[in-house]
């Protein structure tokens, strides 16, 4: 449900605050806004993840999603908008940014063994993946609807959905077994694994800058003002863009087992930013759209890879805080990225964000390789002694 609504909401933001007369800068900050609050609250959540359980943060979670969508479809001044975004859950990278990822991650590591942990994570980013695809396909609705509605009325309809998908997820969450989710996990501040956590957070935190010019919602900005795709064109490309992404969770924890979890990573990821810096070259639409697709299936190999590394290499009650504290750079580093890639835009058609943000997320993989090739998972430990 989370995934289905993050879709449509990527691609609808900035179609919806360009129809309210903001510009790419406006729309680049707002980006960042929505970024740096999710970053405040998750890191909230790593201090006090050991004393509140985590059901009772998901339903608290799930209402502020409910809100966001509500304020959203009723307010139409910028600065409202941007206080909300801040405060709120809406999500413009496309992917799960926000207080659920760290939450959910520390329940799924306790639920099997060191040796499935990888294969867990990516049937979990697998549906997210499948559903967000469907989400992103649903942003075409109100340009199907035109004829019933007028345009930005469709829109704030969208919004009222996402509202609706809040409440949705509120209920099921209800439903959580109490025993497995509140009193069978024993969490603690981080500890042991401190240093290792903070050297983790340090080097995403590279990645996520890098990432930050390349949310969904400026990436279609880019190709809305740049090529002239419609909004239901866009749907549509970021839908197979989405599937691709999906299908890479089935290859990645094959991968991992063959090659391990860092090379996964690395050597995944490498690929999908040069492909990123070559679209930012590419005069031809069909070429640009070409490489964007083989990036969305090369990139999102490390995203199952990347969370069962951080759960394997600390302690298991330490599990829920380092899932926080490793995923605040993604979203406070990168809130400065849309702010930055919104500026570039606005000053021609050139597609700068996307050159800076490969030469930095190309930038991360080699201090990644560097850093952590011999840091090994348990399981990985494991095979290597049988070997």
């Amino acid at each position: 449900m989370r995934a289905f609504a993050d879709g449509f909401v990527a691609l609808l933001l900035p179609v919806y605050l360009t129809a309210l007369g903001c510009n790419a800068v406006q729309i680049g900050l707002l980006a960042s806004l929505t970024l740096a609050g999710s970053a405040a609250v998750t890191l909230s959540v790593g201090f006090l993840a050991h004393r509140i359980v985590p059901r009772l943060l998901l339903l608290g979670a799930s209402l502020a999603m409910a809100l966001t969508g509500l304020a959203f479809a009723g307010f139409s001044d910028f600065w409202p908008l941007a206080v909300v975004a801040f405060v709120g859950t809406l999500n413009p990278s496309g992917g799960d940014v926000s207080l659920f990822l760290p939450l959910e991650h520390s329940l799924l590591a306790h639920a099997v063994a060191d040796r499935d942990r990888t294969a867990l994570f990516s049937n979990y980013s697998l549906i997210a993946g499948l559903v967000g695809a469907l989400g992103a396909l649903a942003a075409g609705l109100p340009d199907l609807l035109g004829a019933l509605l007028p345009r930005l009325e469709a829109i704030r309809g969208m919004f009222g959905l996402y509202a609706l998908a809040g409440l949705v997820v509120f209920f099921l969450y209800r439903r959580l077994p109490v025993a497995q989710a509140d009193t069978a996990i024993a969490h603690t501040p981080l500890g042991p694994s401190r240093k290792r956590v903070i050297q983790l957070a340090a080097v995403f935190s590279l990645d996520s800058f890098g990432g930050g010019f390349l949310v969904q919602s400026l990436l279609a900005l880019w190709l809305f003002d740049r090529f002239g795709l419609s909004l239901a064109q866009g749907a549509l490309f970021f839908f197979w863009a989405g599937l691709l992404a999906a299908a890479s969770f089935l290859v990645a924890p094959r991968l991992a087992k063959r090659f391990g979890l860092i090379n996964t990573m690395v050597f995944t990821h490498i690929p999908a930013s040069l492909c990123l810096i070559a679209a930012a070259f590419t005069p031809s639409l069909w070429a640009v759209l070409a490489l964007l697709l083989v990036r969305a299936f090369l990139s999102s190999m490390d995203v199952p890879a990347r969370t069962s590394y951080v759960m394997a290499v600390v302690t298991p009650p330490e599990r829920a805080a380092a899932a926080s504290f490793t995923a605040v750079p993604r979203s406070l580093t990168s809130a400065a990225g849309p702010t930055i890639a919104g500026w570039m835009l606005s000053l021609g058609g050139f597609a700068w964000p996307l050159l800076v943000g490969g030469g930095l997320k190309i930038a991360y993989d080699l201090l990644m390789l560097f850093m952590f090739r011999n840091v090994r998972a348990p399981e990985e430990a494991a095979k290597s002694v049988l070997d």
